[in-house]
């Protein structure tokens, strides 16, 4: 068993109604005044809205709030946020919604303590030394950054949309306000990207050299069969609170990093997609569901027992651990399987689907040069991916 350090120190406050109680948790982790952020739309049309301000309000705890939030969020309204919380004294932020909201909030709060440019902690030439302390309302079970250490922003650009990362364990969110009746009204849509992305932050850490984790497989294998499970059912019971519970906990248990302590996981897929979304503006559950075949066919000789396993262990495909090309047969027919999956709950598994129309070879090029630097990073750890990779991945999942 591989050695290993687990940090996951968010409170999760879990059941109907418990965002009624975003005071009492702002105040147990030192908050005195708040900034919140949120979306728009259906937070605000279904009431939520004025409830957590309600609670604040009765709490006398002060706020001012944020709204505008969109998916693949943009810096611009980080940017926005840090000089509101400076202007305003803000000690706290509170993220209501989901990823997205969570994600600008993170940045925000890091954004407030640090001198220079945020997007400097997203190029990697700056490194956040503290943040605000920050408390989250999930609304949307997907990216799992409510107990994660990470942070996805979208910085515009004329010549298309840079999406980059940061992760810290200062970002971590002190607590999680998980209310599974507030997903209740999600769109099919919707709640099918959720559960490709926690599904993928699942699969991003199993793939990886090495097979003497038992238990932490075991645990990714139980969250990848449950979500699968669930998302089968859910789209026809969209009211089913066992369901949605299931979905809402299993969001955070794919990216609390308990299924990644055999190592640090993969993560091209997730790579790829930043730039499809980044360009075309594409939700990312959807993104991640039309790149994952292509990736997964092309690496899979580099780890075929991995592949094979999954198919056996997630969709009962006979087992064939003999010769290699036994196991390839095996881990092709997982793959496969999982295609089918993905489309089974109204997923594209091809970029034409994602997007519509068949990309150009200058958006597949651009999409290669942004993944790679230029030709001159790589991506992944299972198979590292030079530009030629990358480009024959996105290639060969046009479809």
């Amino acid at each position: 068993m591989k050695d290993f350090t687990y940090y996951a120190p968010t409170e999760v406050v879990f059941g109907p109604a418990t965002e009624t109680r975003v005071a009492e948790f702002v105040k147990k982790w030192g908050g005195t005044r708040v900034l919140l952020v949120y979306g728009g739309g259906s937070c605000v049309r279904s009431g939520l809205f004025d409830r957590v301000k309600c609670s604040l309000t009765d709490g006398g705890i002060p706020f001012v709030t944020l709204g505008g939030v969109v998916p693949n969020p943009r810096l611009s309204l980080v940017r926005q946020g840090i000089e509101l919380a400076r202007t305003e004294g803000i000690d706290f932020v509170v993220a209501l919604g989901g990823g997205s909201v969570i994600d600008s909030a993170k940045a925000i709060a890091a954004g407030v303590e640090y001198e220079g440019d945020i997007w400097n902690f997203f190029m990697r030439t700056a490194v956040p030394q503290k943040a605000l302390p920050i408390g989250v309302i999930l609304t949307i079970p997907a990216a799992g950054s409510e107990m994660s250490d990470g942070c996805v922003i979208t910085r515009e650009c004329e010549s298309g949309d840079e999406k980059k990362s940061f992760s810290t364990n200062i970002c971590r969110p002190r607590f999680a306000i998980m209310n599974p009746e507030l997903t209740f009204t999600l769109p099919a849509y919707q709640t099918s990207c959720g559960i490709v992305d926690i599904m993928m932050h699942t699969l991003e850490r199993y793939f990886t050299r090495g097979d003497d984790m038992y238990m932490t497989d075991a645990i990714a294998d139980a969250v990848l069969r449950t979500m699968m499970e669930c998302g089968g059912k859910v789209l026809s019971a969209p009211l089913d609170y066992a369901l949605r519970a299931s979905i809402m906990w299993g969001s955070s248990l794919a990216h609390n990093d308990l299924t990644g302590l055999r190592g640090q996981g993969d993560w091209a897929v997730h790579g790829l997609e930043h730039e499809l979304s980044g360009l075309f503006d594409v939700a990312h559950g959807a993104g991640l569901a039309a790149v994952w075949g292509a990736w997964a066919e092309y690496v899979a000789d580099y780890a075929p027992e991995r592949f094979a396993r999954l198919a056996v262990n997630l969709f009962d495909i006979p087992a064939a651990f003999g010769s290699r090309e036994e196991i390839l047969t095996t881990a092709r027919a997982g793959i496969d399987a999982m295609r089918s999956y993905f489309r089974s709950i109204g997923m594209p598994v091809t970029l034409t689907e994602l997007i519509g129309r068949r990309p150009t070879e200058e958006e597949l090029c651009h999409m290669a040069d942004m993944c790679t630097k230029n030709g001159t990073a790589t991506l992944g750890s299972l198979r590292p991916l030079a530009r030629k990779d990358v480009l024959a991945i996105y290639n060969a999942a046009i479809g």
